[in-house]
């Protein structure tokens, strides 16, 4: 595929030697592209470990498709993590009603076009565009790419999930609909300490924390935050048993292999926090999380023994206190989940955006998405209401 737009060209390629470079120059200094700092997931070695251990490509339904965007001079200034989906899975924003409708009707709704990181719901840039004067161009011809992409393969539809500003915002007014869900953040608030936290939320909220820390570590379990060259080969092969076991149990296949943790502990190991439970002399329990610049992004747990608390413990407490100690803004702790807000964590509204071929899925769609975007409003709104947080007058 190839194309031209206000003198910049726009290709894609399925070779994984085509992806820009994690932290390349940028191209007033002769050419590339630099990601956000802060999200891990659109970096180089985050998407090539995916192509590496084969959890994208071949047949898993996600064939790598990245849009490159190129000036005169044959400098990279914009990029997007594109794929040519076969089916709907590893995206946490569900369109399989989309898709059931759609077929029923007649029409063949797969392959579709995702630009997305892979099997993480986590907000970032998806139309990754280089500072300079030409950032609206260039955001423009990775939109026209994807529409060009999209009747090559001849697929029903684009979806850009997961989004930020400015790429809403351009996305929409070349008009992509737009969908929102909710997640589940927390914010530091300049805590010098777990305790300066939890003295923001009402008594009886903090005494059960407290409580619920106490009983998850009671067993004799203790708790070491491993990154960059602790993260052995050893310590992978527990990991990801606990991933495979607690995976298989709730949606039955793991999305991710045990190469592909070897894949990020080589790459990008710096970048890994790895929170990992330990009992009478064996690790029993892990939950991984990604460092951005000013976020910690978690991710994935499991674990081989069952005790009481200890998913939270790891998941969200441990998180918390990294990120107090770090100096970090927020923790993000991915899909779904209203028990985290017990824990402190605040309803947030997440974006995507979508672009529908078929005119009469489009009117369907564009008539259903107001309705569900107000009953997302009410629902975040109702569940702040429902936070731990002190209110005026409470202890």
């Amino acid at each position: 595929m190839g194309g031209r737009k206000a003198g910049l060209r726009t290709s894609s390629s399925s070779h994984q030697a085509a992806l820009p470079p994690t932290q390349p120059s940028p191209p007033q200094a002769g050419g590339g592209l630099e990601p956000d700092p802060d999200n891990p997931f659109v970096s180089h070695a985050f998407l090539r470990a995916l192509e590496e251990s084969g959890c994208v490509g071949g047949r898993t339904g996600w064939s790598p498709a990245y849009l490159l965007v190129e000036d005169a001079d044959d400098r990279l200034i914009a990029a997007a993590p594109s794929f040519v989906k076969g089916h709907s899975q590893g995206e946490y924003v569900f369109d399989h009603s989309w898709a059931e409708a759609y077929m029923r009707a007649g029409g063949r709704y797969y392959p579709k076009i995702q630009v997305a990181a892979p099997f993480t719901p986590a907000t970032g840039p998806r139309l990754l565009v280089a500072e300079g004067p030409r950032v609206a161009e260039a955001r423009a011809a990775l939109i026209a790419g994807l529409e060009a992409l999209r009747e090559q393969v001849r697929g029903s539809s684009v979806h850009v999930t997961f989004a930020q500003e400015p790429d809403m915002a351009a996305l929409l007014e070349a008009g992509f609909l737009e969908r929102h869900d909710i997640q589940f953040h927390w914010r530091n608030d300049g805590f010098g300490s777990y305790d300066d936290f939890l003295g923001e939320l009402a008594s009886r909220k903090r005494k059960a924390l407290k409580r619920e820390r106490r009983e998850a570590l009671s067993a004799g379990i203790e708790v070491a935050v491993l990154s960059g060259p602790e993260l052995t080969e050893s310590v992978w092969d527990d990991f990801f048993g606990f991933y495979e076991d607690t995976g298989s149990r709730k949606w039955g296949r793991p999305y991710l292999n045990r190469r592909f943790f070897s894949e990020i502990g080589e790459r990008m190991g710096e970048r890994v926090v790895l929170m990992l439970a330990r009992r009478a002399g064996r690790n029993i329990a892990g939950a991984i999380n990604f460092r951005g610049g000013n976020t910690l992004y978690g991710r994935n747990w499991g674990c081989i023994e069952d005790h009481p608390f200890l998913h939270f413990e790891l998941c969200y407490h441990q998180a918390i206190d990294y990120a107090i100690a770090h100096g970090l803004a927020r923790v993000e702790a991915g899909a779904q989940g209203e028990h985290k807000l017990a824990r402190g964590y605040r309803p947030v509204i997440t974006r995507s955006a979508h672009l529908l071929a078929d005119p009469g899925l489009a009117r369907a769609v564009a008539a259903y998405l107001p309705g569900e975007r107000r009953e997302i409003a009410a629902a975040c709104a109702a569940l702040a209401r429902e936070g731990p947080f002190r209110k005026a007058g409470e202890q």
